[in-house]
């Protein structure tokens, strides 16, 4: 079993330079977030060929096909991509997730 370390003290054992890193690492995923945020659901609704209380559907279902989370995403410009972790296995990337085979509707 591994122990809690509070981040606190993660952050004060680095260096100057490993904390400017995460620090520029956290400020770009913050970038990231507000320019998802910016997007409203009309200009999703448009990209996704949906009308936009869909897309409120969406944004307020608990769970979501990959494919349906794929476009939604994609829409927003991004690209979807599943990390998967397993013990002993280290982490990789499952690629073509969420893609849909040419008999599936969009």
């Amino acid at each position: 079993m591994t122990a809690t370390v509070p981040f606190d003290q993660i952050l004060s054992e680095m260096t100057d330079d490993e904390r400017a890193a995460v620090d520029a690492r956290a400020a770009g995923m913050l970038a990231e977030i507000d320019g998802l945020a910016e997007l409203t659901q009309g200009q999703v609704a448009e990209t996704l060929n949906v009308k936009q209380p869909t897309v409120h559907q969406i944004e307020k279902r608990t769970d979501l096909y990959l494919s349906t989370l794929r476009r939604f995403v994609e829409a927003a410009g991004g690209e979807l991509e599943l990390r998967v972790s397993l013990p002993g296995k280290g982490a990789f990337k499952l690629t073509g997730i969420g893609e849909l085979t040419a008999g599936s509707q969009r």
